[in-house]
């Protein structure tokens, strides 16, 4: 194949695909496309051994599909992608302290962290007291949902 007036082997071509999915894996670093890297390494070594393009192409989708398959779980897990809480979502089985009584189908306000959020009691009948302690059910829009960590004062 020639490409701007320079004559590549199909081996070179797959070796370029390979970097050029490096590439983009090293600037993403989305577990994505580092498994055709592997396929186009082994797509390689398959046109130097002077195998067909289409014997080629097969082989560099088998391995990339089993590269995919057999490693991005272990390499997910491993690396903790996609497992990283955000702020609001790492409050969740947190204690707060009650800092404004949260009244039946009501709220107050609960402190967490330094901050003080809006709260409501995740049983809306229940009346949670100034300076009980809570643990925080979920964050809905910038309302805690929180369970008083002892039993209820008022109910």
């Amino acid at each position: 194949m020639t490409i701007f007036g320079i004559t590549l082997s199909a081996a070179v071509i797959w070796l370029i695909i390979a970097a050029v999915c490096g590439i983009i894996e090293a600037a993403t670093m989305g577990l994505t496309t580092i498994w055709f890297t592997g396929g186009a390494i082994i797509a390689s070594i398959v046109a130097m051994a002077k195998f067909s393009l289409p014997i080629q192409i097969i082989v560099f989708l088998i391995v990339s599909i089993l590269l995919i398959y057999f490693t991005r779980p272990l390499a997910k897990k491993r690396l903790k992608i996609g497992n990283e809480k955000t702020n609001v979502d790492a409050l969740v089985g947190r204690e707060a302290m009650v800092t404004g009584t949260i009244e039946p189908f009501g709220s107050g306000q609960a402190k967490v962290d330094g901050l003080v959020w809006s709260a409501i009691a995740k049983d809306s009948h229940t009346t949670i007291q100034k300076g009980t302690t809570v643990i925080i059910d979920r964050v809905e829009g910038v309302k805690l949902v929180v369970t008083p960590s002892e039993e209820p004062i008022t109910k």
